[in-house]
């Protein structure tokens, strides 16, 4: 008995040593990590910034526009033609054209209509869409749908950051499960040295059969096999850990051997997932990121809709110019002197408008039907992983009392067989009983916080607790 109290004091004192050069990364800061340095989190970033360059694209078809048309032709001696034609042209939200234009032509073979004053010709004038293209066009429509694509974008971004998220919260829980089996075993392994350290000096004094060695020494391989086993396993997880772990400049992370999860995990999971104060029953899902993605698509779906609805009108265009020579004097523009026409084209059949229209209405049906599947589905899910972490609280408590009996039982088992009353086998075999009843609690822990996970990337949350 002095032999193993000696042992036991001999491991505190080596395991507090152990504990003091041990560095613990909490689940806060290893997201924090994750969310802020990762490369796919990056990555998502860009979704945005490539929606916002299309929304610059759109808006350039509203840009105002400088065109110069200038022609020549000189042929032996002789100046057929000169002719110069610059226009500014100023594009407006609806069908309407603003247009300013100086012509100026010289030469000897020149259309009669092409002759001009001797110091040019100056018109300022509007073109107008009166049916198709007056409330719609295409370049409306653009820049409408990549405002919509931008919002989207936004959605799809905490989609992805929220994925990514998940993927590394549920690499964090595999990795403190992994530690939890090799505290066991390596807590084990301590007792099966000391039991079997006790019953070799027992040995010696005569006190024990030799065959009681035996079975103590495979009992003590047993449990340095197992905890290889566990290291292991411990080692791989850590490598997966390492995965989503960098710093600035995309500069990667190894876990080193000293850095070990914070095994006080279920206290702050719900606070670190921000779970803790959800109201599940009366949750609206209508700013789930999912549905809002889908929600702008169909938006953008309408717009063209309505755009394919407006080519069923006749195309329709009028201009008006006034003309002058002289345009520094603003009464010189009147109606007395303009140049107008009017364009009008029309399809009989009108086939391809309507298979657009057709197929607008088609998509935006499409979309209708993913948006209610979608919401049913969260829903289901939802509740179903609520009722889940409801059944965790009583299985917890149950493998608690389990634990608990088992330790009860070994500690009573232990004290018969130092009275005598007992055998080393009955103790190896309350002993891998308990070992048992530990990692399956061990493991339910981890499904309990795999379902936290769970429910963390259902609700598509991004906002988490971020402690550096």
């Amino acid at each position: 008995m002095k032999n193993i109290l000696l042992g036991i004091l001999f491991s505190v004192v080596t395991l507090s040593h152990a504990q003091d050069s041990l560095t613990v990364i909490g689940l806060s800061e290893y997201l924090g990590y994750v969310k802020t340095f990762h490369p796919i989190v990056k990555q998502a970033n860009l979704i945005i910034n490539e929606s916002e360059a299309k929304l610059l694209k759109a808006r350039g078809a509203f840009d105002p526009k400088l065109e110069v048309d200038y022609d020549r032709k000189k042929f032996k001696g002789t100046e057929y033609y000169d002719k110069l034609n610059a226009a500014f042209k100023i594009p407006t939200w609806y069908g309407v054209e603003l247009k300013g234009n100086f012509e100026e032509n010289d030469g000897v073979f020149l259309d009669p209509e092409a002759n001009l004053p001797n110091d040019g010709l100056y018109s300022v004038g509007v073109s107008v869409s009166v049916a198709q293209d007056l409330l719609i066009n295409k370049r409306m429509a653009m820049l409408k749908q990549s405002k919509m694509f931008v919002k989207q974008a936004q959605a799809d971004r905490q989609l992805m950051v929220n994925n990514i998220l998940y993927d590394a919260t549920i690499t964090y829980f595999n990795w403190l499960k992994s530690f939890n089996d090799k505290r066991v075993y390596e807590e084990f392994l301590v007792n099966a040295e000391m039991r079997f350290e006790g019953i070799k000096k027992s040995y010696e004094v005569g006190e024990m059969p030799a065959i009681d060695t035996l079975e103590a020494r495979i009992a003590l391989n047993d449990r340095k096999l197992n905890l290889e086993k566990s290291r292991i396993k411990f080692i791989k997880s850590s490598l997966e850990l390492s995965n989503y772990l960098w710093l600035n400049e995309n500069t990667p992370i190894e876990i080193k051997d000293n850095v070990i999860p914070d095994i006080n995990t279920l206290q702050s999971v719900d606070v670190t997932l921000n779970t803790s104060a959800l109201d599940i029953e009366n949750l609206d899902l209508n700013n789930h990121p999912k549905l809002q993605s889908l929600d702008f698509k169909l938006q953008s779906l309408n717009i063209e809709r309505r755009l394919t609805l407006n080519n069923l009108l006749p195309k329709i265009d009028l201009q008006y110019n006034f003309l002058s020579e002289t345009p520094e004097i603003s009464r010189s523009f009147s109606t007395a002197a303009y140049k107008s026409g009017l364009n009008i084209s029309f399809p009989l059949f009108l086939r391809k408008e309507r298979a657009d229209l057709r197929l607008a209405k088609l998509k935006m049906q499409d979309t209708q039907f993913e948006i209610k599947s979608t919401e049913v589905t969260l829903k289901n899910k939802i509740d179903a992983i609520n009722q889940e972490l409801a059944s965790f609280i009583s299985q917890n408590e149950f493998t608690r009392i389990i634990v608990d009996d088992y330790g009860t039982m070994l500690e009573a088992e232990e004290r018969k067989f130092f009275l005598g009353e007992s055998s080393l086998f009955l103790v190896n075999s309350r002993e891998s009983k308990l070992i048992d009843a530990k990692l399956k609690a061990i493991s339910l822990e981890n499904e309990f916080f795999n379902t936290k996970a769970g429910l963390f990337n259902v609700l598509a949350i991004s906002d988490i607790d971020i402690k550096f």
